[in-house]
């Protein structure tokens, strides 16, 4: 049985979790999540707290005990809360703009790159270079703020490209003169 999967899973007041199947949906004030659970994976509230156990028949579904249980955390503190990433541009001339469903960059190419920003999302901008991504989902969060870093990752020499806030890029020596 997994470590993690023992933790129990606290549950703010006005937290509804409603079970249709194999489906497990988390309904909180910022919306609703569902996701399709494994048959082996069962749970049940316990004063304010939701457990996660395995039946008894599925044992074998232990190496997916702890996964579900921290997928199930991710949705109960994604409709409460919700889940946010903020990257930022280095670079001369970099900037970003929200025109709509779609977030132009503007990062040193010959033209502008435009990346739709996928529903359940939303993104806003800064001063121009800070970018911040927000939603419920924490996947659907971070695979945007990945896709964005993508168009133009930091580079090793200057620096330059977007990165996520705090992250630390290591720079390396540039070519050394020549001596003759």
């Amino acid at each position: 049985m997994s470590r993690k999967g023992k933790d129990p899973v606290p549950l703010p007041a006005g937290t509804e979790v409603n079970t249709v199947g194999d489906l497990i949906s988390v309904k909180g004030k910022r919306g609703t999540l569902s996701f399709k659970l494994l048959p082996g994976i069962q749970y049940h509230i316990d004063g304010g707290h939701l457990v996660v156990t395995l039946a008894e028949t599925h044992q074998d579904q232990g190496k997916f005990h702890g996964l579900y249980r921290s997928l199930i955390n991710n949705m109960v503190v994604g409709v409460n809360t919700g889940f946010e990433k903020k990257l930022e541009m280095i670079g001369v001339g970099y900037r970003a703009a929200v025109q709509g469903h779609l977030l132009d960059l503007q990062v040193g190419f010959s033209h502008p790159t435009k990346v739709t920003i996928p529903n359940g999302i939303t993104v806003s901008v800064e001063k121009n270079t800070q970018i911040t991504v927000q939603g419920n989902d924490k996947q659907q969060v971070g695979q945007f703020a990945a896709t964005v870093r993508a168009v133009r990752p930091p580079e090793p020499y200057q620096g330059k490209g977007i990165r996520y806030s705090g992250e630390h890029v290591r720079k390396k020596a540039g070519k050394a003169a020549a001596k003759k």
